[in-house]
């Protein structure tokens, strides 16, 4: 894939988590959670140019840090965004004006790792980019999920014939 359709599909990928993460959302532990950042990741290790050809060990270095900012936005999100259970035993979440705080942050690291790269006159291409936002996502679903399972086990009485019914359709996470 070249260049811009990487920088596309994280665009992408970014404006449709970001606007979704503050609308209330019901969390199903059973849903392939993992799935968006596995297809990711695939498509990121796909391309050739994840390391510079010239520089191996500095871009190796500079893709290490990509992914740890990658895997702390992740937990930051995750433990930043609220999640609560309705009677009905669902697990809601919803992100905080700190997950916000916490993107910001992310994304202002990320353009520091850029700017290191481009000082050290590393070629950095969008698969980097493409795999911490993969870790972003993952570490993020992996947190929410546990945290939904802990906190719905404990509070949600025995399903029943009918208990998935509602009047009311709502948007699953």
């Amino acid at each position: 894939m070249s260049g811009l359709v990487n920088a596309l599909v994280i665009v992408a990928v970014a404006a449709l988590v970001i606007a979704r993460q503050f609308r209330a959302r019901a969390i199903s532990t059973d849903r392939r959670w993992w799935l968006i950042p596995a297809v990711l990741a695939v498509v990121a290790l796909r391309e050739p140019g994840i390391l510079d050809a010239h520089h191996r060990a500095d871009s190796a270095v500079l893709l290490a840090v990509e992914l740890f900012v990658g895997v702390a936005t992740g937990a930051g999100w995750a433990w930043t965004t609220r999640i609560w259970t309705e009677p009905d035993g669902v697990v809601w979440t919803k992100s905080t004006k700190a997950s916000v705080a916490v993107w910001i942050v992310g994304i202002a690291l990320r353009i520091g790792i850029y700017a290191v790269g481009t000082v050290l006159g590393l070629h950095q291409g969008s698969s980097a980019l493409m795999c911490a936002l993969a870790a972003t996502l993952l570490v993020r679903g992996g947190i929410l999920v546990w945290r939904a399972q802990s906190l719905g086990a404990a509070d949600r009485p025995a399903p029943a014939y009918g208990d998935g019914m509602r009047s009311v359709r709502r948007e699953r996470a």
